[in-house]
């Protein structure tokens, strides 16, 4: 068995799953084990930051996050803040 989290962040909370896997197991089989609560509207994923596939095997101690969609664009973002300082 090996030990993951699973982690979906939103801006006012977070949703946290410790879960037991058994080895072999993919970012997929974890997410939904997870079974959090909007995480299909989740267009990627990463393993401890990196980008991470659904069929990626996971090891003892991965933490799984799931991305949520952008906002805004952050080309944009910057644009409009180096605009404002002119």
């Amino acid at each position: 068995m090996i030990r993951v989290e699973v982690v979906l962040a939103w801006p006012d909370r977070a949703e946290v799953r410790a879960l037991s896997l058994c080895e072999g197991a993919t970012v997929g089989d974890a997410i939904q084990a997870a079974a959090i609560e909007g995480s299909a509207q989740c267009p990627a994923v990463a393993v401890h930051g990196l980008l991470a596939t659904v069929t990626q095997v996971l090891h003892d101690g991965d933490r799984v996050e799931l991305l949520r969609p952008l906002l805004a664009d952050p080309k944009d973002n910057r644009r409009r803040r180096a605009g404002a300082g002119r």
